[in-house]
């Protein structure tokens, strides 16, 4: 059960955390409003559904920034309380540095997974809405693919393609299918094929069938192990835009990389990637914590130098997650060894600072 002190620096942590998050996304919606209004007026957008778009960028604002938040919540937190004395109070009294600064962490961890939550429930459909808006209303993007039940569906010159996973850079399709109909909408041709390659302009299909109306009016219905086809449609519009990669919840995520052999690298990638991000708050908590001790025992400043240091040390940490997220598929580095890398050492200097503060 939570006593007194639990509470106290609870209630402390989440009051300075919502004024923090308050204060950035203020911030990042002003930049991004002067940044895109020309946009919405020239593509003659009303003011709602500007607004709409602000308002629904909000939970993804909140997801990218919640690791700053979350470090610059806590070092105010203890800043504070170093300040007002109550730190030496509480360490005069014989409670250990440990003891104050685990309440921050808990805090820290319980936010973490409410991000978790948030993205798996919550972001894809926020994300989703803001996407169609500014890409698809405003800068008039030509939406391509789709998805639907675990299938990407393209409407192409004369009929629907319809694949399950594929290689984007092979041209490679499992689980292909394409159907075409006449100006009356009778079916013209259902072919299927368990997987599909696109070569010199030509569909090479494996194990399948070929359905197409007879002269007679009947269908029939041809097996094959491996055929040619030539199809009006060039693969290269199949494909989902990039962008629709960040409206997929984490379940969704793992499942694409159960079940995406072609695109397992990639997968792997963002899913790190996006888990490592999340969680990229919990190590700067525990690296900002100490140095904020270290900077008052060293020169005597609390938040005056502690939380310029702090955004400093939080923009480098994030600046090398980017740098590492980039050279995954340059260098074809681990996903898991990159993206978690920096986690270890930055939790691991904050375990050493604080064991030095504590003695």
């Amino acid at each position: 059960m939570m006593n007194t002190l639990d509470r106290y620096l609870f209630s402390q942590f989440f009051r300075n955390l919502i004024l923090v998050l308050l204060a950035i996304i203020m911030i990042y919606l002003l930049v991004d409003f002067f940044e895109k209004i020309d946009n919405f007026i020239k593509a003659g957008k009303t003011a709602g559904m500007t607004l709409r778009y602000l308002l629904m960028k909000i939970p993804q604002i909140t997801q990218q920034i919640m690791p700053v938040c979350l470090l610059l919540a806590a070092v105010i937190t203890l800043g504070i309380l170093n300040h007002n004395r109550e730190l030496m109070a509480l360490l005069a009294g014989g409670i250990s540095m440990r003891r104050v600064i685990r309440p921050l962490l808990t805090a820290t961890a319980c936010l973490i997974l409410l991000g978790l939550a948030v993205d798996q429930w919550i972001l894809p459909s926020t994300i989703g809405t803001t996407n169609k808006i500014w890409y698809e209303e405003v800068k008039k993007t030509q939406s391509h693919g789709i998805r639907r039940n675990d299938m990407i569906y393209y409407r192409g010159r004369t009929g629907v393609y319809s694949f399950r996973h594929a290689n984007q850079e092979l041209n490679i399709f499992v689980d292909f299918n394409y159907l075409a109909w006449d100006h009356e909408y009778r079916l013209t041709r259902l072919l299927h094929a368990n997987e599909a390659h696109f070569q010199d302009g030509a569909w090479i299909c494996f194990d399948g069938t070929d359905k197409t109306p007879g002269n007679d009016g009947l269908y029939r219905t041809k097996a094959f192990t491996e055929m040619t086809v030539t199809l009006p449609d060039d693969p290269v519009a199949f494909f989902i835009p990039k962008y629709k990669s960040n409206e997929l919840s984490i379940s969704q995520l793992i499942d694409d990389l159960r079940h995406d052999p072609l695109n397992r690298d990639t997968n792997l990638r963002i899913l790190h990637g996006r888990l490592s991000y999340i969680l990229l708050g919990f190590p700067l908590v525990l690296l900002g914590l100490p140095i904020l001790l270290l900077i008052n025992r060293k020169w005597g400043h609390d938040l005056s130098l502690a939380v310029p240091v702090s955004c400093i040390m939080a923009f480098g940490v994030w600046g090398l997650w980017n740098v590492g997220q980039t050279m995954i598929p340059a260098y074809h580095l681990s996903p898991a060894l990159v993206s978690w890398s920096i986690h270890f050492v930055t939790a691991t200097l904050g375990i050493m600072l604080l064991h030095r503060q504590q003695n």
